[in-house]
């Protein structure tokens, strides 16, 4: 039942009782000006009110508005009669919710505000201190709330083990005195706030002198454990630090505090690396303010760090968490077993741990580096009196048994090819609980696209797989690194310089990076040398066949440096170039002999990204049917009779590059099938050989045949025309492109007269007339050909004759003009091409009187008759 006792008529104090309680109010007034601590408020109070009124003690609770709670603040310890309650120490260590119906009546009123305690105790809402006081005797409560600049700041409860006591006359007092009760109470705070602000001053002054004598992990534990307690904080607390990789974070120091040790737990806690982007560990590392955390809302939201679990099962509930940072750099983060978190405290704290910290770790780096170059130094010159395998390995075997729990498992070298990778040294007693997987798994020859080891080479120091991480994915070699015991599984790559030799695999717990470096540079060096007759006689055979080659390309390179031609048709050429160069596409060019087919393909590979390499040709038309696979693929030594040393075939040369595939239609049926494999597959096996090899080539083709015409006729497979035939270019006969014929015939007289040591300077215009009345059947070579003859010819410096053939073999062209045509027809056309390729020009030298070996005044006479004009050669 809630009292609220106001002045009225029936109830109206009499003068004696008002003066009184004047008299009290000033007393208490003058008294409170004295106080300064907390005790000494609850102690006038008593002194002053408990021999005018009755109650049994009294106290003062404070508001947390951000919480919306409220909690005790002054206790009357001497005249309470609960303080042998069980539940004592949780009342006083609580804070209860201001949303409940008995309080929200005080903070409501004006007025003093009283309570049965009978008669709300055991409402479901209401503070259970309420029920603890009844257990202890007391019956009534009177409560009275205390302002701060027009907000409520708390309230001072009086206690009763009877239900008279709280009169109107105490009423008034209470409401009198609560103002000044105020003013106290908040100046104890401001004390309070002080003189703790003093107390961490003092305290970070004696904080930063011990921690400036730290030294090691141990000093900086003592240190922060003696600081802890000098908080009164008897409580747990974990320092982790940033591990190298950058993403998890390890126990560094510790102590549990009054927590009962859970040994199994606390080495997993210990042990563990727990990845920085948990929800909760990388929170702390981005925040410049300590955060607090609770364990079970943690684990409610979500957060699936595996440590949590563990903090419950230990019996933690509240933590704190705070970053350690030297300048920019995150080292850790400390974690506190705290109920609350005081900032500036704690910053101040963690600031001179982050120095500590930052020098610690500085000082063990320095230490470990000057080992492991003290140990490295050792080992190179033990390496250096290295001379075969067997003591190879015996130096190995013995660096690493000095080192951490690391032993070799295996170390593969590359073979000839790039590609394949085979076993050079391993240590099957390392796999003796699976000895059978061991040695089928170490004896199968892998490539360098092998899942593990493509990772390795391609790495600059090396790939650290997880043996756990990598059983989770199935891997089988895992499943092999398991048998060891060893927790991680380092591949290496072994290089000389730039280039990669092979790898070598070492199981261990953990391996530092500079020693790792080192151990493999200096067995990369064994391992170069003890191969080293081998390689360079290997390398020295590639050599002999790659100089050869380049010597035979020398000799039969189309030697054009350009490209010559700017007509319409060329310009198409040019266009279709331009699309298809950066591409990987096959491309099939197409024309006559004579064309310049080679020159098209050499300009497609220059402007493609394989320019840095070498351009290999074939001509199919030129290689034997007994050696086309030998020449195309390669061969083993001894695959047949003659083959006395492993041969590259020529798609290996252009791994990485263009193959032109010239006169491709003359190639036999049987090479073509084998051929449309390579095409189609990307790989190839050299004669006699069963070793696959994969390829990268990008295929360009030219012929002079007419494919399709060859498909139907069964001499070409129609699925190899069909994979050649991606990007066609087809390339103009010289005859369809004679407005290039000029600008041809000025290149090649310019490059022969080099030659020749002759200074033509000058071409008559008998010569281009000429030259333009011929229909080319040898196309650009045979105009260059013919110029070159001309040139040597020639005695001064115009180029005033050139020596065509007087027998053109124009049979095929001629009979196109026969068929169902009659005689006139047949007349009127020729006349007319033949002037169109003489340019118009009738009679003299380099006319179509001259070519069709009549008089001019006789070709006027047929232009007339059949209506010749101008405009059908001009046209």
């Amino acid at each position: 039942m809630k009292r609220n006792v106001k002045n009225d008529a029936s109830h109206a104090p009499s003068k004696a009782i008002l003066e009184q309680e004047r008299k009290v109010l000033l007393e208490l007034g003058n008294d409170i000006t004295k106080i300064r601590e907390k005790n000494d408020l609850i102690t006038l109070f008593k002194k002053r009110i408990k021999g005018l009124f009755y109650f049994t003690h009294t106290i003062i609770t404070l508001i947390d508005h951000k919480d919306e709670t409220y909690w005790p603040f002054l206790l009357d310890n001497e005249g309470s009669p609960i303080r042998s309650h069980p539940r004592y120490k949780e009342m006083v260590a609580s804070h209860f919710s201001l949303n409940d119906p008995f309080i929200q009546g005080v903070l409501h009123s004006e007025e003093p505000v009283s309570y049965i305690l009978e008669d709300i105790m055991d409402n479901p809402q209401s503070p259970p201190f309420l029920r603890v006081n009844y257990d202890g005797g007391v019956r009534e409560i009177l409560m009275t709330r205390l302002m701060k600049e027009g907000k409520p700041m708390g309230f001072i409860h009086l206690y009763s083990d009877r239900t008279d006591s709280f009169t109107a006359e105490l009423r008034g007092v209470m409401k009198g005195f609560a103002p000044q009760l105020s003013s106290a109470v908040s100046n104890i705070i401001k004390n309070e706030e002080i003189l703790n602000k003093e107390k961490e001053k003092s305290f970070l002054l004696d904080f930063s002198s011990e921690i400036a004598a730290v030294r090691t992990k141990e000093d900086l534990t003592r240190a922060l454990r003696a600081a802890l307690r000098k908080l009164d904080q008897d409580s747990g607390f974990v320092i982790r630090r940033v591990n190298e990789d950058k993403t998890t974070l390890t126990a560094y120091v510790y102590d549990l505090g009054t927590i009962q040790r859970d040994e199994k737990a606390l080495q997993v806690l210990v042990k563990t690396k727990y990845p920085i982007n948990d929800g909760l560990q990388n929170r702390v590392l981005n925040s410049s303010i300590p955060l607090l955390f609770n364990v079970e809302r943690e684990i409610q939201r979500g957060i699936t760090s595996s440590y949590l679990p563990l903090w419950k099962k230990m019996g933690f509930k509240n933590f704190v968490g705070v970053r350690l940072r030297n300048g920019t750099t995150n080292l850790g983060i400390l974690l506190l077993d705290i109920q609350e978190i005081k900032i500036e405290l704690l910053q101040g704290i963690c600031s001179q741990i982050s120095t500590a910290l930052a020098n610690i770790m500085a000082n063990e780096q320095v230490i470990k580096k000057q080992e492991e170059q003290a140990f490295l130094l050792g080992f190179s010159s033990a390496i250096t009196k290295v001379r075969t395998k067997a003591e190879l390995q015996a130096a190995i075997s013995e660096v690493l048994a000095q080192t951490m729990n690391t032993q070799l498992a295996m170390i593969r070298v590359l073979e000839d090819d790039g590609i394949h990778m085979s076993l050079f040294m391993s240590d099957p007693t390392l796999f003796a609980k699976a000895k059978v997987d061991f040695d089928k798994k170490s004896s199968r020859t892998i490539t360098v696209h092998e899942q593990y080891t493509s990772q390795v080479l391609a790495s600059r120091e090396g790939v650290v797989f997880n043996v756990q991480e990598e059983l989770k994915k199935g891997s089988e070699y895992a499943k092999l690194w398991n048998t060891t015991g060893f927790k991680n599984m380092y591949g290496l790559p072994l290089r000389v310089g730039d280039k990669n030799i092979g790898t070598i695999w070492l199981l261990a717990d953990m391996l530092g990076p500079l020693l790792l470096k080192g151990i493999c540079s200096q067995i990369a060096i064994a391992v170069a040398n003890i191969l080293a007759n081998e390689k360079l006689i290997a390398y020295k055979k590639q050599l002999e066949i790659e100089n050869d080659y380049l010597k035979e390309q020398i000799k039969t390179i189309y030697n054009f440096s350009e490209i010559i031609g700017s007509g319409e048709t060329m310009q198409e050429v040019y266009r279709l170039m331009g699309l298809v160069a950066e591409s990987n596409t096959t491309v099939l060019i197409l024309g006559e002999t004579g064309t310049g087919k080679e020159l098209i393909a050499r300009a497609i590979h220059s402007s493609s990204p394989r320019k840095e390499h070498l351009m290999v040709k074939v001509n199919c038309a030129a290689l034997p049917a007994n050696l086309i696979e030998s020449e195309l693929f390669g061969h083993e030594k001894g695959a047949f009779t003659g083959a006395i040393d492993r041969r590259l075939g020529k798609f290996e040369l252009a791994d990485n590059s263009t193959l032109f595939l010239d006169e491709i239609g003359e190639l036999p049926l049987e090479a073509q099938a084998k051929l449309l494999r390579v095409i189609q597959e990307r790989e190839l096996e050299r004669v006699g050989g069963k070793q696959v090899i994969k390829i990268n080539v990008r295929l360009v083709a030219a012929t002079n045949r007419n494919l399709e015409e060859e498909v139907r006729a069964g001499r070409f497979r129609a699925d190899l025309y069909f994979r050649l035939n991606v990007f066609p270019i087809s390339l103009p006969p010289l005859r369809d492109r004679m407005e290039d014929l000029e600008a041809l015939t000025q290149f090649f007289v310019r490059k022969y007269s080099r030659n020749t040591g002759r200074n033509i300077r000058k071409i008559s215009p008998r010569v281009i007339q000429q030259l333009r009345s011929y229909t080319w059947p040898g196309n650009v070579r045979e105009l260059e050909h013919l110029i070159e003859r001309s040139i040597l010819l020639t005695t001064d410096c115009t180029l005033n004759d050139i020596y065509i053939p007087r027998n053109n073999d124009s049979d095929k062209q001629e009979q196109a003009f026969l068929l169902n045509r009659t005689l006139e027809e047949v007349e009127r056309a020729y006349i007319i091409e033949t002037l169109k390729r003489c340019a118009g020009k009738i009679s003299g030298v380099g006319s179509a009187a001259e070519v069709l070996d009549i008089p001019g005044n006789t070709l006027h006479s047929k232009m007339k008759k059949l209506k010749i004009t101008k405009t059908d050669y001009f046209s």
